[in-house]
């Protein structure tokens, strides 16, 4: 299913920009990096099905959607997506290791996800990941990857306690900028409790909570305001929690400002610096999200292929009552070819 267009007579693409992929194996990490473990590492159960281990221990079941490419197609097909960002699983981004090992880990695994995107090169985007805890480090990491074909970054939203208005961080956004790189802002390594060790409550309220504190630390931390404006960034799972509470952020920016930021202007004036995806589930929401960072900020994503993503892709936009045409067309597509700067045409003419 194709996207109406708000271009006079012509069908624009559905692009997806929150996909995940884990190639098929990779090279033994602590060979490869000269760290000690424990690492991540793939168990093969059978030609279709397999384990993340971290050491011993059991992170996560996968399956062949991670690495092949014609059943992602075939899944894509049934959605109705033309188009994915395909983008590093967070688990290994591995922030915590010395930048040297990191960088490693990076290169192997932006290569792996290179030779995965080859194979269907007009409908996989390749994002890649880089050692965030060093700048210069994924200054090196970023230009090589973009040079070797990937057309924007992941990163996650913080490295240990330094958020991503930390100044090495904002160095690197400012580096995407000057060169143009999109990139996507995922949320990661949730504060473990007691308290979120049921229902999976990491994921469920960490992972908005993350997500929040991200965009806030952007705006209130005065990073937008060091920031060139051409920065194409996008954060995952609709912003978090952020667009529920943009009106208490607001209050409090006025109410407080001896202890509520540095930025120059009032949160609600950096809503057209970012863009979120739509990966929200219900209708409800999306409508606040739409109302909130406006049609043009919001993008189509589905966090396939894990289970707590969207399938279909785009249920909840194409169904949404709210949209119009113009507006259903933007988030399904027209917004994300800016914000990847796709030259391509429109797929085809409409029929008359």
């Amino acid at each position: 299913m194709r996207a109406p267009s708000s271009r006079q007579g012509l069908i624009l693409p559905v692009i997806d920009v929150h996909s995940h992929d884990v190639p098929r194996g990779w090279p033994d990490l602590a060979e490869a990096t000269g760290g000690p473990g424990p690492w991540p590492s793939l168990r093969l159960d059978s030609e279709r099905d397999a384990m993340i281990m971290l050491g011993d221990r059991e992170f996560r079941r996968i399956t062949d959607q991670c690495w092949d490419p014609e059943v992602r197609a075939a899944d894509m097909d049934a959605d109705g997506v033309d188009a994915q960002v395909v983008s590093p699983t967070p688990v290994f981004f591995s922030y915590d290791r010395s930048p040297a090992e990191a960088a490693a880990v990076a290169r192997i695994f932006n290569d792996l996800t290179l030779e995965i995107c080859a194979e269907l090169p007009e409908r996989l985007i390749p994002f890649c990941q880089v050692p965030l805890q060093d700048v210069d480090a994924a200054c090196t990491e970023l230009e090589r990857s973009i040079a070797a074909g990937h057309r924007g970054v992941e990163i996650g939203n913080h490295v240990g306690d330094r958020d991503i208005d930390d100044p090495g961080t904002v160095e690197f956004l400012q580096h995407c900028a000057s060169l143009g790189v999109p990139v996507f802002v995922h949320p990661w390594d949730m504060a473990a409790s007691p308290r979120t060790a049921r229902w999976m409550a990491q994921w469920l309220v960490g992972m908005p909570a993350e997500t929040h504190l991200s965009i806030l630390a952007l705006i209130l931390g005065g990073a937008f305001d060091r920031i060139d404006p051409s920065l194409r960034i996008c954060f995952a799972h609709g912003g978090g929690s952020f667009p529920y509470w943009l009106g208490r952020l607001e209050n409090a920016w006025h109410q407080r400002p001896d202890v509520v930021g540095v930025s120059a202007q009032p949160p609600s004036a950096y809503l057209d610096r970012f863009s979120v995806d739509s990966v929200v589930f219900d209708e409800r929401a999306l409508r606040l999200l739409v109302d909130t960072m406006g049609p043009e900020r919001v993008m189509l994503g589905s966090d396939y292929p894990y289970p707590l993503g969207e399938r279909p892709a785009g249920a909840v936009v194409r169904s949404a009552s709210f949209l119009d045409a113009h507006d259903r067309a933007l988030i399904l597509g027209g917004n994300a070819e800016s914000f990847l700067n796709l030259k391509t045409p429109p797929l085809r003419e409409a029929a008359s």
